[in-house]
């Protein structure tokens, strides 16, 4: 069976089983049960800490993860990235008390707390920098006030937390993570599970990424229809009972169906409508 690891709690979890549930595996039914075995699909899954998944994928004891990229990076594990899966996003940045430093080039010599040792080392390391790093397991904000270090290392959603523990952010983001999709470095592309798990996920990406949009227009139009809707290869044209008129089918992104929607109105489009699309295979 393929096995594989997904996040057992925090902001990772949630997500990435509701993604796996729409790619059509089994998950689990609370919280409590660290592993789901799906034998339809030939799949094994194993709840696990965030933060340990990468070196369990690393090991060669599991196939395939579902982590952060900060996590990955983090860890130093023998792991690679292989597809992004647009959730759990985050960007991590420096921040301190304002007039203490403009950016990673002033931190010579300060101690800079974070939860993440490793990716703060490597990125004061590339960039030449001689600072310290302490490592602290949550609520870095009061390491500053505490006297701990004079700069932090952390996510940064909103800013509010830093702005009410007087911290500004500096710099430029550190990184920008979002859940990922890892394997272990020189793993084979042709296993055919792993192939088919990624196409899933491909495929609900997609799915979530598009709607089907229809609508009739007359026939001198179509033109500048399909020009608004190409389609993926392209749009699907079929006449009407109506003559002069034809039926227009194309996946559409999203995020532009509305502004599609109006300019196919403005060049005499009816009848247009979008339809969710459950999954997908391109």
């Amino acid at each position: 069976m393929l096995r594989i690891a997904v996040p057992n709690k925090g902001s990772l979890s949630g997500p990435a089983s509701a993604m796996l549930h729409e790619a059509g595996y089994r998950q689990r039914k609370e919280s409590k049960e660290l592993v789901v075995v799906d034998p339809e699909n030939e799949v094994e899954f194993f709840y696990l800490r965030p933060k340990d998944i990468a070196i369990y994928v690393a090991s060669g004891k599991l196939d395939i993860g579902i982590t952060g990229r900060d996590l990955l990076l983090d860890s130093g594990a023998s792991a690679e990235e292989i597809l992004p899966l647009n959730f759990g996003r985050s960007t991590f940045r420096y921040a301190t008390r304002p007039g203490t430093a403009s950016g990673p080039e002033d931190f010579g010599g300060m101690t800079i707390a974070t939860s993440y040792e490793g990716i703060v080392a490597k990125h004061l390391a590339d960039q030449g920098i001689d600072a310290s790093v302490v490592h602290l397991d949550g609520a870095v904000e009061t390491a500053i006030q505490l006297g701990v270090a004079q700069v932090i290392a952390d996510v940064v959603e909103t800013g509010t937390s830093l702005r009410n523990a007087g911290l500004e952010v500096i710099g430029e983001p550190i990184l920008t993570s979002e859940a990922v999709v890892i394997r272990r470095h020189g793993a084979s592309d042709d296993h055919p599970q792993v192939q088919q798990f990624m196409r899933r996920l491909q495929g609900v990406l997609v799915a979530r990424s598009y709607v089907m949009m229809d609508y009739d227009c007359r026939a001198e139009h179509l033109e500048q229809a399909v020009a608004l809707t190409p389609g993926l290869e392209s749009p699907t044209v079929s006449p009407l009972h109506n003559e002069g008129w034809v039926a227009v089918r194309a996946m559409v992104p999203a995020k532009e169906a509305q502004r599609i929607m109006d300019d196919l109105y403005e060049i005499g489009a009816r009848a247009i409508l979008t339809t969710a699309i459950h999954a997908c295979r391109l």
